[in-house]
């Protein structure tokens, strides 16, 4: 228990950062892609306004500014990117098409790495694509009618975007070197953060067991004493009430104490090959008498043949809680059935049963020690709260899963999976 606690903590710590770390980095990377996309605009814009190349006066007298501090460039308010080394940093090359996509003429002046058959190619995707803005490769584009031709600008965006791809690798590995530092950190301080609860846990099923133990001794000799007196007096209804809490309360005891070892002994479950059709069959057929004494329907489906290798005293255990636990939380007339199925490689052990109500805040408390329905507790029916609570140690102790579930309030079945 205190383990799975632990594993759940640097989980959640885990996941919890790793959100927060994405969330972190898809943000700073929307926001320098867009950067790198809104810069490679402000130039094609200054291009489209100059018939796809710069101007041959660069500035207009020494670079009048606005009232915003911004440094004009043809009329155009500067960025951080537009700088008078932009017409020489800058490598783009133009292609024009006709109204039905045929290619007029290219300018592959300003760029070495496009030749004009490359440039046509180029164009034909835009035109096919029909944006009048996009990547082509790692070419910004932007396309505008001037007269009765299409004229395609391309910008060379190739340092722009490996800059910004490194950007985002180098975030996602500091990133992830930021993670396993953070697990390592974890799996040291989780521990001790844990610990008191580990300690505490350790102290309540050593204080269960030993008070157990010491209890059984008392309880015999008054059991003993009674009948005694018994035998003495004859039968008495006082001494009756005294022999019956008593055994009630050594079961109670007796039930604590093998909570308390399957818990202690998860991991060291003696276990053994055996077969577990027969063993359902023949505990299903000792509960008949008693579900036909109390006018109910008992139905199984147990496929034959089925064996399995585990704990066959725990097992036959699991299933006499899960169907006396149906009889007692069933009204007459109820309808009960027990399936024994294998699926792959999981046993399946079910049982089900009409119930006159159950809600689903009562289902996620019942493998909870102690709890019993409301109706339940101020009904005939006895026990302790601990049967199903038993019941998920035993699964737990075979590395299976137990679970209850309920289709509309009137019904209640409970599953163990068992890995088989």
């Amino acid at each position: 228990m205190i383990r799975k606690l632990r594993v759940k903590f640097i989980l959640a710590t885990m996941f919890s950062l790793f959100v927060v770390l994405s969330i972190i980095l898809g943000i700073v990377a929307a926001l320098s892609y867009r950067q790198v996309v809104t810069d490679a605009d402000s130039v094609l814009e200054i291009l489209c306004e100059n018939g796809g190349a710069f101007p041959d006066s660069y500035f207009e007298g020494n670079g009048s500014t606005d009232k915003s501090g911004g440094t004009f460039l043809f009329g155009f308010r500067l960025g951080s990117r537009l700088t008078e080394e932009l017409p020489y940093e800058s490598r783009y090359f133009v292609v024009a098409l006709s109204g039905k996509g045929a290619v007029l003429y290219t300018n592959t002046e300003q760029i070495a790495a496009i030749d004009a058959e490359t440039a046509i190619e180029y164009a034909e995707t835009v035109w096919e694509g029909g944006q009048d803005q996009g990547f082509v490769g790692n070419y910004r584009y932007l396309a505008y009618t001037e007269g009765a031709q299409t004229r395609v600008i391309f910008l060379d965006c190739t340092n722009s975007l490996r800059s910004f791809r490194i950007f985002a690798l180098i975030g996602v590995l500091v990133s992830l070197a930021g993670l396993t530092a953070v697990f390592l950190l974890m799996l040291f301080l989780s521990g001790r953060i844990v610990r008191p609860f580990s300690e505490n846990y350790e102290k309540q099923k050593r204080f269960i067991t030993d008070a157990g133990h010491e209890l059984k001794t008392p309880l015999t000799i008054i059991d003993a004493d009674a009948e005694i007196l018994e035998m003495d007096l004859g039968e008495n209804e006082w001494l009756a009430d005294i022999q019956s809490q008593t055994k009630r309360l050594a079961d109670l005891t007796n039930d604590l104490i093998l909570l308390s070892r399957m818990e202690e002994a998860e991991n060291r479950t003696q276990r053994i090959e055996f077969p577990l059709s027969d063993v359902v069959e023949e505990i299903f057929a000792s509960f008949q008498a008693v579900a036909r004494t109390q006018g109910k329907s008992l139905e199984s489906h147990i496929q034959p043949m089925l064996s399995f290798c585990g704990d066959e005293k725990a097992i036959r255990q699991l299933t006499t809680i899960l169907l006396d636990n149906a009889l007692k939380y069933s009204q007459e007339g109820s309808r009960i059935s027990l399936t024994l199925e294998k699926k792959k490689n999981t046993v399946r052990l079910t049982v089900y049963n009409t119930t006159p109500s159950i809600t689903k805040e009562q289902i996620e408390h019942l493998f909870d020690r102690f709890y019993r329905a409301d109706a339940s507790r101020n009904s005939a029916v006895r026990g302790h709260g601990l049967g199903l609570s038993i019941a998920g140690a035993i699964v737990a102790a075979h590395k299976g899963k137990i679970s209850a579930a309920t289709e509309d309030g009137q019904s209640l079945q409970i599953t163990a999976a068992l890995p088989g």
